[in-house]
């Protein structure tokens, strides 16, 4: 207790305005949105389709239209799974094959993707490579260099992109970067992160029975660039998310929200290492449960810094800046950044920050800086839709959201079978593992004959 009264008198809101100034001053680039691309004026309406309108495709097609878009057209493997947003929607165009909708519909101008994760790519770089702007889904991909090839097309094609990792549109966020970046609690150089992922099926391997696919459902579509297999219902319409083919487990699933400050507020880009332990793991779905490390450089004036993935109910030690009587939960996803000079815990979107003890962020709190970084005052689709129409860039833009999906989901090739308990090295420029040249084969997408990425 006499430590903790320690470093609260000392640390407590003795940040002057010239020193949180100083370091928010690179907030600038999360702030300022520069035009880069040919816009229609903001009164005009953007016509918006949607490829995966069903489930989560629907909530974000409704938040588009609630900022104004147009909808257009839609697009569903499954025509019961959509049916609610097609009846939302009867002058909408409505199509199966994403393919023929893009290159029918010449009145499109922005496509949401919100398919299954294995799906992400190939539909995000079929709309782009047309001029359509894109909202996808997260994870933006399962794979590192998938995630390059989509940061690499947004450029080219000169899209508006954005991820749909809606907490990097909260204040959250940009509260975590302002106190990190003034100092409040000093250097960190280690992070932990956990979720209670999974809620869905892992830890199995491939069902024997084959079902009869519905009537309303395109399975050959369904399945898209990954290997075919037979039908089970095991697969649809949430549980895809436990197997390598289709999804990316609990740690793609929530850590494009919970590492989102992480990456952020630390100015992370490609880790040089990553290192995993599980659960039994097999070829056919994720394990139960995981803890991924990962190491990253000096970068911009800040110390290298390891960064710990906790999942499936594995979490760190209790850090002893929190006081006994609370838990260590804040939601179902946490992170603590360990500072030097003290620590600093949110919850699953950048939610709730706060400093500990508590005691401590009160007193802090009272008194803390003003907020320099711009807030963002209409929802994550709300961010992109402004975009698409004024020619800026939204929140999570594929420039930032490309890296970190591929930091992510560097840890997921660190969980595959072959891989667990090794230490990679990684050459993130080069997109290369220097120590395992078999581990490589992981870091690309290998497609189903029909499917690439010139579609």
């Amino acid at each position: 207790m006499k430590d903790q009264k320690k470093i609260t008198k000392h640390q407590g809101s003795k940040v002057s305005r010239r020193d949180f100034m100083g370091g928010a001053a690179a907030a600038m680039a999360f702030t300022i949105i520069p035009s880069h691309v040919l816009a229609q004026p903001p009164s005009e309406k953007l016509n918006v389709a949607s490829i995966g309108s069903g489930g989560m495709g629907g909530g974000n097609t409704r938040a588009c239209e609630a900022a104004g878009a147009n909808i257009v057209a839609l697009c569903d493997v499954d025509w019961d799974r959509a049916k609610d947003t097609f009846k939302r929607y009867p002058k909408a165009k409505k199509y199966k094959d994403f393919r023929k909708m893009l290159d029918n519909e010449k009145s499109i101008e922005a496509v949401i993707v919100a398919t299954p994760d294995h799906f992400h790519t190939v539909a995000a770089m079929a709309a782009m490579r047309r001029g359509k702007h894109v909202y996808v889904q997260k994870p933006l991909t399962r794979l590192v260099s998938e995630a390059r090839a989509l940061t690499e097309a947004a450029r080219k094609y000169k899209v508006v992109s954005q991820m749909g990792n809606q907490g990097h549109s909260g204040d959250g966020v940009r509260d975590i970067c302002e106190w990190i970046w003034a100092g409040v609690i000093g250097e960190v150089k280690e992070v932990h992160a956990w979720t209670n992922r999974p809620v869905w099926p892992q830890g199995l391997d491939r069902p024997k029975e084959v079902h009869e696919v519905p009537s309303t459902l395109d399975w050959d579509l369904w399945i898209g660039p990954s290997p075919m297999r037979p039908y089970n219902k095991c697969y649809m319409p949430f549980n895809w998310r436990g197997w390598w083919d289709f999804g990316g487990g609990a740690l793609a699933d929530m850590a494009c929200h919970v590492l989102d400050p992480v990456f952020s507020a630390l100015k992370l880009k490609y880790p040089t290492s990553v290192e995993a332990s599980c659960t039994p793991v097999n070829k056919e779905t994720y394990p139960l449960a995981s803890i991924v490390h990962y190491e990253f450089p000096a970068r911009e004036g800040m110390p290298p810094v390891k960064v710990h993935w906790y999942d499936g109910g594995l979490k760190p030690e209790r850090p002893k800046e929190l006081e006994p009587g609370r838990p260590l939960n804040q939601e179902s996803s946490n992170v603590l950044f360990m500072g030097s000079k003290g620590v600093l815990r949110c919850g699953e979107y950048g939610g709730d920050p706060k400093l500990l003890p508590y005691e401590r962020h009160r007193e802090f709190y009272r008194n803390k800086p003003p907020q320099t970084l711009k807030r963002i005052k209409t929802s994550h689709e709300g961010n992109w839709i402004e975009a698409c129409k004024t020619g800026g860039q939204a929140t999570s833009n594929f420039d930032y959201s490309g890296p970190f999906t591929e930091m992510v989901v560097m840890g997921n090739l660190a969980i595959r079978p072959e891989n667990v308990g090794k230490k990679l090295l990684w050459d993130g420029d080069n997109m290369t593992i220097t120590n395992d040249e078999k581990a490589n084969d992981y870091v690309k997408m290998h497609y189903r004959e029909g499917w690439s990425l010139e579609m």
